[in-house]
């Protein structure tokens, strides 16, 4: 039984290993420059940054907009594992197309890029819905922060092997780095492709828990869940004080993530030392996630993401002044000590105050809430930047994201989002029939 545990575990982790492929060479560190430099070709270097910002901006407006509804749907329907499998399809497929970008074709590499987040954060919804399932509740944290470290050593291994195809292109006999960041698109697909197989294998879909009264139409029992949850959302206040909390401080979060490569190459930092320290942030991100995931043991989950906060504001006024190829490499280290950690405790703390019944739904509030936080923060950068001439000024308008989410994080009362987390036992509740 035991070992059955363990193995369903390793399995939804591996999907983490899988997945930041994606996230690693596509969102962060190997597309943007690519971007910039072939893609945005015919454009200065400013407006490709804010192009690459709107890019993500609309990527994220589809998933705020389908995210519930769909998480509710899975709920009603035991589909969890299908909407995954739906979504991770359409990022791999427009992961590979990516392949097919040149010089100047910005709006065919913006199209299919959005296409590749759209799979890439609508799979995240129903993976991490499946937490609160996978994982007891004393170890939510612990296997939060182990997902996030799988990620960081898959996505750094892949990505080693494409900075060597970008960087060193003859030792794989391709012709040009162009045609290494072309090939590196399709490795990331295959990647995810592979390492999703374990999670449909051997993790479980969990059963679901059906109002009597609910309506035997998906689409419609999916928003009759929506009502029902809006009616009694006071039952659920310190889950909404950390949604709100989360939105404001996700935004500085992931605002670096998207931005932070493609604003290096506006100023100056070559491709080496921009790759090289995304490449460094992901295997450091590998201890110090682990090292998070045990923090909430002697601190607590709340003041371990506080402190996080608080390295995040210390680089954003640092990435201000930022000038040199070791400034980046710098503000680079700072980021892999919080990143991963950050990430992953916020998502074991509001798995922890999520009701199991409604996992998906409640997720997709949550994956609403941090995408939402990626329409707003790249927005302000792009808009700041064409309106300023430089992406400076944006860079410290980020610090606003982590303080006043910080001030509404430190007001949520977790033990108290627990409790109400409770599934009714009551009898108008039956569980549903297991797929066969």
């Amino acid at each position: 039984m035991e070992r059955d545990h363990k193995r369903v575990i390793k399995s939804w982790k591996i999907y983490d290993w899988a997945n930041s492929a994606f996230a690693a060479t596509i969102m962060a560190a190997v597309l943007p420059q690519f971007y910039s430099s072939v893609a945005g070709s015919a454009l200065n270097k400013t407006t490709a940054t804010s192009y690459w910002g709107y890019s993500n901006t609309i990527a994220m407006m589809v998933i705020v907009i389908i995210a519930p509804v769909l998480g509710a749907i899975s709920d009603h329907s035991r589909a969890k594992k299908k909407f995954l499998a739906i979504f991770a399809t359409i990022g791999i497929i427009s992961t590979a197309f990516l392949a097919g970008t040149s010089n100047s074709m910005w709006l065919y590499a913006s199209i299919v890029y959005i296409f590749g987040r759209i799979g890439f954060a609508g799979g995240n919804i129903f993976y991490d819905s499946l937490l609160p399932h996978v994982a007891r509740p004393d170890e939510i944290d612990k296997v939060s922060a182990e997902g996030y470290a799988y990620g960081y050593l898959g996505g750094g291994i892949l990505l080693s092997i494409n900075l060597l195809m970008v960087l060193k292109p003859s030792l794989f006999f391709i012709p040009d780095a162009q045609w290494g960041a072309r090939i590196s698109f399709i490795t990331v697909s295959v990647w995810w492709t592979v390492f999703s197989i374990p999670i449909f294998k051997n993790v479980p879909e969990p059963y679901a828990v059906i109002p009597r009264d609910e309506s035997p139409n998906p689409l419609l029992a999916g928003y009759q869940r929506i009502k029902n949850t809006l009616t009694n959302v006071r039952k659920y206040k310190e889950l909404v004080k950390f949604l709100i909390a989360f939105w404001l401080y996700n935004d500085g979060i992931t605002t670096i993530i998207v931005m932070a490569v493609i604003f290096g190459a506006e100023i100056g930092i070559g491709t080496v030392h921009l790759i090289g320290s995304i490449l460094m942030v992901q295997f450091l991100g590998v201890p110090f996630t682990v090292l998070f995931g045990r923090l909430p043991k002697k601190l607590g989950t709340k003041n371990s993401l506080l402190l996080s906060l608080g390295i995040y504001s210390i680089i954003v006024i640092l990435g201000y002044f930022m000038q040199s190829p070791s400034h980046f490499w710098i503000l680079a280290f700072l980021v892999s000590m919080v990143q991963g950690g950050s990430q992953a405790l916020s998502r074991s703390m509001f798995g922890s105050m999520v009701p199991m019944h409604k996992s998906a739904e409640f997720f997709g509030f949550y994956d609403m809430s941090g995408k939402f936080s990626g329409i707003i923060g790249p927005l302000i950068f792009g808009i700041t930047g064409q309106l300023t001439g430089s992406s400076r000024i944006s860079i410290i308008s980020i610090i606003f994201f982590f303080l006043i989410g910080a001030l509404v994080l430190a007001n949520v009362d977790h033990k108290a989002g627990i409790n109400a987390s409770t599934v009714p036992a009551d009898s108008q509740f039956t569980p549903a029939k297991p797929n066969v």
